[in-house]
Parts: C-alpha cells; structure tokens; sequence
C-alpha cells in the first residue's frame, strides 16, 4: 500500500486522527511535501465534509481546501476489526496527529503513553484548545479563542463592536504550528533515534500570534484596545482615502516617509519636528493625516498605487479574494494548482530541488479504505 511519492519528506508515512481545520491543514502541508498521509475518519466523515456552502460539484470546499494528496479510511475505532486497524496504523507510523480533547484516546489505546509501548520512534502530535491541564474539557474552537486571547479586543471600530478575524486564523496557526513541530522532532528523532510527544494548543499559539500585542503586555504593561485599521506603533500604517476610493499607505521607517512626501509633493514634511521620526508621527498622526489626505484626494487610488510603488513606498489597494488570487497571477506566482479537475491553493514553500507534489485530490470518505484495510493486515 505504501506508494512512492517525491518531495523531502518522501517515505514517511502519517497517521492522520485529526479533523476540522488545524490538524487536517498541518497533514496537508506534509502530505504536499511529500508524506504519506492516511486520513483516519469516523463513519460519519470529517465534519468539515458539511460545512456549506459553498460547494464543488456538491462537496465542501472548505473540506477541498485542507485535505489534498492524503488517503482516506473509515474507522469505526468502537468496532474491534476498525479498533485493531487504527491501532496497526499507529504501530507502523512514523508521525500520529489527532485534535481529540486531551486524555479522548485513551479509551481506544491510541493515546501517546499506549501507542509508544508498540512504536518507540513514533512522532506523536496532539492539538487541543486549552492545553492538558485545567482547560482540557475546554472545547477546542477558533472563535473561542479568538475571544479569550484578546484578538476581538483588537478588531473592529474603536468605538463599535468587537469582531472576529475573517478567518480562523488560531486554527491555522496552531496547524502551522504543529507542523514545525513534527518537523522538529523528526529531526531529533534522526540524531537519537527517539520519538516523542509534540503538544500544540490554539490559546498558546494565539498569544505567541499576537506578537507586539502580547509583547506590549508581558513586556511592557500596556493593554491595547482596538484602533480599526490604525496601527498603535506607526504612522501612516493604514487605509488612507484617494479620490475613488482607500488605499493603503505604509511609511515602515523615516526613508519611506521622505519618499512618500516626494511623490506627494510634500517636500517639508520629513523635515517638520512633528513628523521626522516615525514616533514623532504616530505621536502626531492626527495633524499628519489630513495634510496626507488632502494630497492623496487629488488622484485615483490606481494612480497613487503605480506612482507610489515605484518610488518605494508601500501600498495596496484593498482587494476581494477574487483580486489577490489575480494578482498573484500576475506577479507569476501561479497560486491555483490543479488534481484531477479540483482546483486548490499551491503549497506556498518552494524548494529548489525537491518541490511540493499535487497527485492526489482530496479524497471521498473512505476511498481507499478497502486498500488501507488488507495493507494494514498484510
């Protein structure tokens, strides 16, 4: 059953007990690099196989999104024939992931300190919400997180409502997380010959996320609160209006400033006391903005874009998804690949000599189950 596949992390084989997005989005990520991936799901399939709209060709594409190049199977781990093959599974794997609640494993002999009396070398990675200790009943969703960390704190209008981010960006990163991880490990594994426990949790990968946020706090006592789209550290770092329309405008240091008012045609700003040092501006931004803003209302947010990116300055318009996904095409990026008539985003890593591969789209429930079942008694 183990097939042979390209890309550096060719010849590992992953036992995928994960599901929803953060463990499912880090077996991908492997699964493209070239891992074997073999998706363990219950009878009743990953839940993100119902999560619509929308759809293609009626099936989730939030499921299409995360679950390309990997294997599926249908376990039923309450059966003792399905119970036997997962546990096969884990015996012969050389990386286990799973997202239950901690200890949810424990039960069907698939929890880390079982697994690794059968498979010493085994790379075990578990994902929870809360960690293993007093928030180990805690269920494990993005949102929640989102709230609890502080990031809706600092998202939305200052004097409106919080928001949630447009993703589920814990989710993702606890995935990313993960990933590092496994990888980490694998590579200790290489020099001791030792597997172990890797433990991801979103609350954890949420305040590591919230970099300068967090930062701003353990390091320096400040709580922030949202400011919209202003930044709290720089000036100009935001949505600035043109005369169609906002663009983004970012000075990152004081010769972006300089430049900024050259194209602008603002020569005596980046002399001003007020504005010459990036702290001085953010000190100062609202008797900056409007003199930008002025300027800025002579001309089309298009116009400004070119003219501004060519003199070095950072800018952006605010896109749709529809329009990223173009530019990127533009820039040669080629950021939509293509498995058998399913589209998906391209892997975003590219390596000079062992390139992510796209062979297997993301697959039925239980698709390959029949040829998983024999392998795993053979």
């Amino acid at each position: 059953m183990v097939q042979q596949s390209t890309g550096p992390l060719a010849g590992l084989l992953v036992a995928d007990f994960s599901r929803i997005l953060a463990g499912p989005y880090a077996t991908m990520l492997l699964a493209d690099l070239g891992a074997q991936v073999i998706k363990v799901e219950s009878p009743g399939g990953d839940d993100t196989r119902t999560w619509m709209p929308p759809t293609r060709d009626g099936v989730s594409t939030y499921y299409l999104g995360i679950n390309r190049n990997k294997r599926s199977v249908a376990l039923d781990l309450k059966k003792p024939d399905d119970l036997a093959a997962a546990q096969e599974l884990a015996r012969r794997a050389d990386v286990l992931i799973e997202n239950f609640r901690p200890g949810g494993l424990a039960r069907f002999g698939l929890d880390y300190g079982t697994v690794t009396t059968h498979n010493e070398k085994i790379v075990y990675a578990s994902i929870s919400g809360f960690g293993t200790g007093a928030g180990k009943d805690f269920p494990g969703y993005d949102l929640m997180v989102q709230a609890i960390s502080g990031l809706m704190s600092l998202t939305g209008d200052p004097d409106g409502s919080p928001y949630r981010a447009g993703i589920s960006v814990f989710d993702v990163m606890a995935g990313l997380h993960a990933s590092i991880g496994i990888l980490a490990a694998l590579h200790h594994r290489g020099e001791t010959g030792r597997g172990q426990h890797v433990e991801v949790n979103l609350l954890s990968s949420a305040l590591s996320g919230l970099v300068n946020h967090s930062s701003g706090y353990v390091a320096g006592g400040t709580v922030p609160f949202r400011m919209g789209n202003a930044h709290p550290s720089l000036f100009p770092y935001e949505p600035l209006p043109t005369a169609d329309g906002e663009l983004i405008v970012i000075a990152g240091n004081d010769g972006q400033f300089r430049k900024l008012c050259q194209v602008l045609d603002l020569p005596g700003l980046p002399d001003d006391p007020r504005f010459g040092r990036n702290q001085d501006r953010t000190a100062n931004r609202e008797q900056l903005r409007p003199l930008l803003v002025e300027r800025l209302a002579k001309r089309t947010k298009d116009e400004w874009f070119r003219d501004l990116l060519a003199a070095g300055v950072p800018c952006a318009p605010i896109n749709t998804i529809d329009g990223g996904v173009a530019l990127a095409q533009e820039l040669g990026l080629d950021p939509v690949v293509t498995v058998d008539d399913v589209p998906g985003v391209r892997n975003p890593i590219t390596f000079s000599d062992t390139p992510a591969r796209y062979e297997l789209p993301p697959p039925g429930l239980d698709e390959h189950g029949e040829e998983i079942r024999a392998w795993l008694k053979s």
